[in-house]
């Protein structure tokens, strides 16, 4: 079997699985029939995350009887769907988000577009949807960007949202690995989460009723349902008048992830070391782009310790009482870092000291990172 990087079992795809999947789609057989009447680009300094849509989209057909169709780039439009469509039902369905950035010296590059490859293939062998060829999903993908180049912001504090997403069409009610699916991309241009006067830090709000994932579940997923079943405690974050909920997990309350974020803690720790700390990738959490991209930053400046590790809120908590927190922020692909300066917890309201900090490393974060995007530093 060709194409198919799910990686299904040591020596390739199961007997089981082959029969769902056929030789992956391909790149060279791109089917370009662009719009014709065009969209007027918005002004990028009053963009609205997710809100704006690009003239053209892709789409890749599959099932399970004739395998992947020829990829297909085309006017945006919506889709026709059956209304026993599984992932209507069962939520068999998964995306993915990256950026294109175009760089000060006018060229557009994507940031890091293997490591999503990767994990939209995970997710999909999670989902049982089909498997397909990440270079040629990733070679389909920039010649999306490149047909929709104009829509790639002129701008340091823009860039182009990617919203690779696989569904699962299967036009029956029985829950089962569906026989039918859609692969499309959808781009979106969007602006910075922060403007350049202005760096807000966030309140969060941990309560231990509500988890975000478990073990043997599909937290380490890009998964719809992970997102839609957290929009409950979101609400109710609101409505205590904190902005992103921190979720934790277990007894001893592990502190996991920031709102659809991962989650970073600076602070000095229990053997009295300076260290940049984050929650392992245990299973329940997402393995983000920018959270890795962070880890290799600091790994190679070498001025703390780095540690992937289990962080509970008596640590935290602990650490507040000996003032020994520095900062804590939150780490993904629209925000790139997000700081955060109060937690509702049991009641009572943690003071965070990341703003009082600077916030020195947070700050120092974010600029290194846009550099690479925008290409003011060497990638």
């Amino acid at each position: 079997m060709k194409g198919c990087q799910n990686k299904c079992m040591a020596g390739g795809c199961s007997e089981e699985a082959t029969k769902y999947v056929t030789e992956s789609f391909k790149a060279s057989d791109l089917i370009i029939t662009p719009a014709t009447t065009l969209k007027e680009k918005p002004d990028p300094t009053g963009l609205v995350f997710g809100t704006v849509f690009t003239d053209n989209m892709l789409t890749i057909e599959w099932s399970s009887a004739s395998g992947w169709e020829k990829p297909c780039i085309r006017p945006l439009q919506n889709l026709s769907l059956h209304p026993a469509c599984s992932s209507l039902h069962y939520a068999t369905e998964l995306f993915e988000g990256m950026k294109a950035y175009r760089g000060v010296d006018g060229k557009i590059r994507l940031f890091r577009p293997s490591l999503n490859m990767d994990r939209m293939a995970r997710s999909a062998r999670r989902m049982t949807l089909p498997c397909f060829d990440q270079n040629e999903l990733l070679e389909c993908i920039r010649k999306l960007v490149e047909v929709e180049k104009e829509w790639v912001p002129y701008s340091t504090a823009a860039s182009l949202y990617i919203r690779p997403t696989l569904i699962g069409t299967e036009p029956s009610l029985g829950v089962k690995k569906p026989t039918k699916a859609l692969l499309y991309v959808i781009l979106s241009p969007v602006g910075a989460y922060f403007s350049s006067e202005c760096f807000n830090p966030i309140s969060l709000w941990a309560d231990p009723k509500y988890v975000r994932a478990w073990k043997g579940g599909t937290g380490d997923c890009k998964l719809g349902g992970n997102y839609g079943s957290s929009i409950c405690a979101q609400q109710e974050a609101l409505e205590l008048g904190c902005q992103q909920v921190l979720w934790l997990y277990g007894e001893d309350h592990q502190i996991t992830e920031v709102g659809t974020m991962n989650l970073f803690l600076y602070w000095i720790n229990e053997d009295g070391e300076n260290e940049l700390a984050t929650p392992p990738l245990d299973g329940i959490i997402l393995p983000g782009v920018t959270r890795q991209s962070i880890l290799d930053l600091a790994r190679n400046w070498g001025e703390f310790k780095v540690s992937e590790r289990y962080i509970t809120m008596s640590d935290l908590t602990a650490a507040l009482e000996e003032n020994r927190v520095k900062e804590m922020f939150g780490a993904g692909t629209a925000c790139i870092v997000c700081p955060i300066s109060k937690i509702l917890y049991k009641g009572k309201h943690l003071h965070i000291p990341t703003m009082e900090n600077g916030p020195q490393l947070t700050t120092q974060i974010l600029n290194k990172l846009t550099d690479i995007q925008f290409t003011r530093l060497p990638q």
